[in-house]
Formats: C-alpha cells, structure tokens, sequence
C-alpha cells in the first residue's frame, strides 16, 4: 500500500531516481561512518580499494548516484564488510 507520495513520485517518473539517491546517501554515510570509526584516512581507503581518492570522493558523495558496483564492492571489503543487494 503506498503514499500519496509514492503515487506522485511514480506519476512523474521520479521514483527510481529518488530511491537511487535515498541508497546512495545511506551507503555513502555507512561507509563514511566505518572509515571513521577504523580511524582511516580518505587516502588510506583508496589505497585499500586500489582505486584513486577522487573515486572515493565520488563513493562519499550522497549526490553522486552513478558509481559503478564494483568500486561500492572494493569499498566494502576495504572495510571488512560485505555488501548485499536484496530486491522486492
């Protein structure tokens, strides 16, 4: 049973860019908040990831929704996590 909202957001053809940035937002605040609590440095993580500090920049961004899979998997297990996707 969805909102008013969610009835508007689909009517104007909004809703998967606003699910998009709502999942970027919690990915980037999650992987910020284990960077901070493992004390690590935005250069310390890219060197994990093996990718560039401007990629990760990128990763932090909540506004930057087109990071590649790959690079949000590189993230995770720099950290020591897991990422999983679960579609409804």
């Amino acid at each position: 049973q969805g909102t008013r909202l969610d009835s508007l957001l689909q009517e104007d053809g909004l809703n998967e860019d606003v699910q998009a940035a709502a999942l970027k937002r919690a990915l980037a605040e999650t992987i910020a908040e284990r960077m901070a609590s493992a004390s690590l440095t935005k250069v310390e993580m890219a060197r994990r990831m093996c990718t560039s500090r401007s990629q990760l920049d990128r990763v932090l961004d909540p506004a930057y929704t087109a990071v590649q899979f790959d690079t949000l998997v590189r993230a995770a297990g720099a950290l020591g996590l897991e990422l999983r996707i679960t579609m409804r």
